[in-house]
């Protein structure tokens, strides 16, 4: 991330700043003459980059975007909205429609990176009133998606929030369709997990269900990568609604809707077609394998680190139909304690018919995920989710 911390810049903050004076000042010469309750400080834009500025180069992405927001939640008023008129009001002015990723906010409001400074004061702060709260990360997350910050609303009222949550399916702007989906996500990357959807999905079904459809495929690959999600804690629930997605009455095959339908299931199975279920790869049209593996050879029985394996694999089909395989391998590796892990690495997906010897090579170059350990490992082949054959090879030192 140390690339990305550096949006979060004194630039950005000094920008930031800009826009929080002239809101405050606004609403200090025309909101508060009319309403005693509602009180605004005057705000020191020198202390507030000063306070910044001194810890910012310390701070990794995260912690920068969450101590900004506590410094601008430091001066907003209490009243939720005051304080949400005033974030409103530092918003970029141009469409949203018009604003691209590589927008960079300016004297015409924030946008972009600048939303990770805005999103956690609505996310530790607005949790008295949902409706409101929500409503106001619905109307910022076209400027920046704010899948995070709707995150402790699910976990503290399921129900409430979701029942607001749904209603954004249907809204003119993809981004907050592709919100409903994204930031309902039970492990969604680098964000809190939602414990309780992980165990019960089913409560969020609904929404997936409404938007596996949707005009954008900015939305759709969202669907997909919920799914995939779900499918590590409930792989049968994915398989059953893939079957029922591709299968859906006056679903035609010749359609668009058809083939963007196949894409978002295949890549919301992805997980489980790795891992060979059986049931998933069905919804594919994918049965039970008819073939004889022959042979599987490695042809070089020791392999150094930064090496490569190279192995063959001979197949006879078992019918004279062609068959839909999904041919994968698995490399079983070394652990620390002496016994093997089996890893999934993808190969070919073909029709088959006849016999055939395929020929493949496997990189053991060192690289920061993988730690390797010398001595003994296995590799064998998985084809339809059924596993077949397996040898062995050594891993040496270089």
């Amino acid at each position: 991330m140390d690339a990305f911390k550096h949006k979060l810049s004194m630039t950005l903050v000094k920008t930031i700043a800009f826009h929080l004076a002239k809101q405050i000042s606004v609403l200090t010469d025309v909101q508060c003459k009319s309403d005693k309750s509602v009180l605004l400080l005057p705000f020191d834009h020198a202390l507030f980059c000063s306070t910044i500025e001194d810890q910012l180069e310390t701070l990794e992405l995260k912690q920068r975007a969450e101590f900004i927001a506590d410094q601008i939640h430091k001066v907003l008023p209490s009243d939720l909205t005051t304080r949400y008129q005033i974030i409103r009001g530092m918003l970029h002015t141009r469409p949203h429609a018009n604003l691209k990723v590589s927008q960079q906010s300016d004297e015409n409001g924030l946008c972009g990176w600048a939303m990770m400074c805005l999103g956690p004061i609505i996310a530790k702060h607005g949790l008295s009133d949902f409706e409101l709260s929500l409503n106001m990360l619905k109307e910022m997350t076209a400027y920046f998606s704010c899948e995070f910050d709707i995150r402790p609303f699910i976990i503290a009222d399921q129900e409430k929030a979701l029942s607001i949550i749904l209603n954004w399916v249907n809204d003119a702007d993809y981004h907050v369709r592709r919100l409903a989906s994204e930031g309902t996500r039970p492990r969604l990357p680098w964000a809190m997990q939602i414990p309780a959807l992980m165990i019960d999905p089913k409560p969020i079904l609904p929404i997936l269900s409404a938007l596996k459809d949707d005009d954008e495929e900015y939305v759709r690959r969202s669907v997909a990568n919920h799914l995939n999600d779900i499918a590590k804690d409930h792989p049968d629930l994915v398989a059953n609604i893939a079957h029922e997605w591709l299968k859906e009455d006056g679903l035609d095959k010749s359609t668009q809707r058809y083939k963007n339908r196949v894409k978002l299931v295949r890549h919301a199975c992805r997980t489980l077609i790795k891992q060979g279920h059986i049931h998933a790869l069905k919804a594919f049209g994918i049965e039970a394998p008819k073939v004889q593996v022959v042979s599987l050879i490695t042809l070089n029985k020791q392999v150094k680190i930064d090496d490569t394996l190279t192995f063959q694999l001979s197949l006879n089909a078992l019918c004279i139909q062609p068959q839909k395989l999904v041919i994968d391998y698995l490399i079983h590796h070394q652990k620390a304690n002496g016994g093997l892990t089996p890893k999934v690495f993808k190969w070919k997906n073909l029709n088959f018919i006849g016999n055939h010897t395929f020929t493949k090579t496997h990189s053991f170059k060192v690289i920061t995920t993988r730690k390797y350990y010398l001595g003994t490992h296995g590799i064998s082949i998985r084809i339809n989710g059924e596993d077949f054959a397996y040898e062995e090879f050594e891993l040496v030192a270089s």
